[in-house]
């Protein structure tokens, strides 16, 4: 009987373990949605070489994009690959687009 009740315990502890994930998960985007948009002339995104398009980089001044990078599959952006906007870790309570790009882009595992 103690065998049944563990894996109910169990059972019970992995299905809260996943609603919570999702949850935090929700909360994360709908965080990042309420955050002001990070303005490419801030001092930091131009350090970084910020911009809101991937398409656009000048490849002439910052050789190491190659095609197919975006902060949306970059490890330090915050939020699915495919979400248009999301916080990013380098620019503390400001969003990023998920189509743009600087020069710190590493890739997101399984991205």
């Amino acid at each position: 009987m103690s065998d049944k009740i563990q894996r109910r315990s169990f059972l019970k502890a992995a299905v809260l373990g996943a609603v919570s994930v999702q949850a935090i998960s929700v909360a994360q985007r709908a965080e990042a949605a309420a955050m002001p948009a990070l303005d490419p002339n801030d001092a930091t995104a131009k350090a970084l070489g910020y911009i809101v398009d991937a398409k656009k980089v000048d490849t002439k001044a910052r050789p190491m994009y190659k095609p197919g990078q975006h902060c949306g599959n970059c490890v330090q952006f915050v939020g699915k690959a495919t979400d248009a906007e999301g916080g990013c870790n380098l620019f503390a309570g400001k969003s990023v687009k998920g189509a743009g790009w600087c020069s710190v882009w590493a890739q997101k595992p399984g991205a």
